[in-house]
Formats: structure tokens, sequence, C-alpha cells
């Protein structure tokens, strides 16, 4: 559609990422910190924190800052102690949003969620108001211009549950979350990376934003993403640039 690109919405939330390496180490150290809590220090049966050091490495995080915060999380050292809370609201049009946090000020987390909310036009909801307008499930995108039957044929053997050719040209590769991590790795052993590879809230319809609300809206995540304890924000917004695509 025009105006509208998929790929140019992951690219803007990539860039917006990448600008903020220290922000981006914060938010892997308390994945590492929450997954390992969870699921225990051992990379090879905690699947969650196996994904979160590829982050942390990624980031180009050292060795020694990955492995002291799995040991702090695992108790050989002392640390904090974060807790995951999802909060639930709507955007601007009724667009769904849900931001997911990490953080040890439960009191402080919720003031600063909701005060951007209502900054924009947006209010918080309850708990469960629109989290049934996503799934949650492996995603992976490839850049536009990527074979799609190579794409597709690699999926679909790996087990992944559907590939979708968006109208910019990117390829979507979608999987349940159990299976999230074997597609990934069949793909990148068939010679295939993806531009953006995690685990996600997929919305299951978009609201189709333009102009001053599109703006608006985007005001919104943006403030949301800048928010300390916040680690994702997701969306069923469409937001329009302007742009043909």
């Amino acid at each position: 559609m025009a105006g509208h690109s998929k790929w140019a919405n992951i690219q803007h939330r990539k860039g917006r990422q990448d600008e903020k390496r220290q922000k981006v180490w914060t938010r892997v150290v308390r994945e590492i910190m929450v997954a390992a809590r969870t699921g225990g220090g051992d990379l090879s049966a905690n699947p969650r924190l196996r994904l979160a050091v590829e982050k942390a490495k990624a980031a180009n995080m050292p060795a020694d800052t990955i492995k002291r915060n799995i040991d702090k999380a695992t108790g050989n050292l002392e640390g904090v102690n974060y807790e995951e809370i999802r909060y639930e609201g709507y955007g601007i049009g009724g667009a769904a949003i849900i931001v997911d946090t990490m953080t040890d000020n439960r009191v402080r987390t919720v003031a600063e969620v909701r005060h951007a909310f209502s900054k924009y036009g947006g209010n918080m909801g309850t708990e469960g108001s629109v989290a049934f307008q996503f799934k949650h499930c492996g995603q992976l995108v490839f850049a536009p211009g990527t074979n799609e039957d190579t794409v597709m044929n690699a999926a679909l053997e790996a087990g992944a549950q559907d590939v979708i050719t968006d109208g910019d040209g990117a390829i979507e590769v979608l999987t349940e979350y159990p299976d999230f991590e074997a597609v990934k790795n069949a793909l990148e052993k068939s010679g295939l990376k993806a531009e953006l590879a995690e685990v996600t809230m997929r919305p299951e319809n978009t609201i189709e934003l333009a102009g001053d609300d599109a703006a608006r809206m985007q005001k919104l995540l943006d403030m949301l993403e800048d928010l300390d304890d916040v680690q994702n924000v997701f969306h069923n917004a469409a937001l329009d640039t302007g742009d043909a695509s």
C-alpha cells in the first residue's frame, strides 16, 4: 500500500536501537539476568538465555560482561533482581500496544509508562485487554530482493509455520515460539541470514494511521521505547509515512 512499508518500519526501529548502544546493552543485560534466573545459567539447557547471549554478542558485549551477569542472576554474584511486567493499552485510533518491561521498581515503571500513554493521547488498559490481538511467535525478516523460493523451501523444510512476502518485497518467516531457534539455525546453515530475527508479539491485524495520527503514534511509540525499564514495544499500527513504497 502507498506510504506504508513494513520494511521501512523495521529499518526505523533497528536504526533507533543502533543509535543507543548503551541502552541496548542495558536491555540485553536485563534479559540475560531474567533468563538465567528463571531457566538457569546453562546455555545448552536454556533457549531463552541462548537468544539473549546471542543478542549480547551482536551488540559487541564482552564475554566477561555476559558471564558476570549470568553469575549475578544465578546467585554466584550479588546483583539486582528484575521482574518482568507487561502493560497493555491503546494508542491513536484505538491501535493496540503491548509494553514489556523489566524493572527493580514497579511503582516507577508504571508511572512512566502511564505518563507516556497520556502525553500523546493514548490510554493504558487492563491486563489482557489487547494481548489477544497478537500472536507470540518467532519472526525472521529478509530484505527485499532475497530469493523468495529459496527462503520458502528452506523455511518450510526447517519447520516454519508460514512464509509471507510483504508488499514492499520483504519476506517474513513465522515460526511457533518453541521452533524459532531451530528454524533460525537451519536457515543460517542454508546461507540465509535474516535482517531481523526475534521472538515477538505479532499483530493478527493492523490499523492504518496516516498524517497527524501517524506522527502522534510514532511519538508515543518513541517515548515508550526510550523509557529505561522498557524492553520491547509491540503494536498493530501501520504507519503511513506519506512516501510511496
